[in-house]
């Protein structure tokens, strides 16, 4: 019987310790003000910020910096509470990056630049209905 009751107690202890790993990992979305203070703060896991590309009164994205190797970029971002922020992202710009209705970035603040090291896109594109054609 104790082999039993050993046995039961690691399985409970394995799951408790998945469990607690992956809840470590989940993240959730952030403005830049907060980044900023979990970074102050000494956190350094990855942050997921949410925002919009800053645009014109005509739609056209502006603050869009590519680097003459075309290997990097940085861009400005808007994020829920209307705060401005520089972002660098060490890859090339994304496909239909400014088609993009929202951004989210994966990364962290180094000194007072933000580090991406992942951005994800919501193009509309994506979600529009294709027109029925009617032959």
């Amino acid at each position: 019987m104790k082999k039993k009751y050993i046995a039961a107690i690691i399985i409970i202890a394995v799951a408790i310790t998945m469990i607690v790993s992956m809840t470590g990992d989940a993240s959730t979305y952030v403005t830049f003000e907060e980044a900023k203070v979990l970074s102050e703060k000494g956190f350094k896991k990855s942050i997921h910020v949410v925002g919009e590309l800053p645009k014109t009164a005509s739609g056209q994205v502006v603050g869009i910096e590519e680097s003459p190797d075309k290997l990097s970029f940085k861009f400005e971002m808007v994020d829920e509470k209307g705060m401005r922020q520089q972002v660098l992202f060490a890859e090339p710009i994304p496909t239909d990056f400014t088609r993009s209705e929202q951004v989210v970035i994966v990364g962290a603040y180094q000194g007072d630049k933000f580090v991406a090291e992942k951005i994800l896109l919501k193009c509309p594109s994506k979600y529009q209905e294709e027109p029925e054609f009617n032959s």
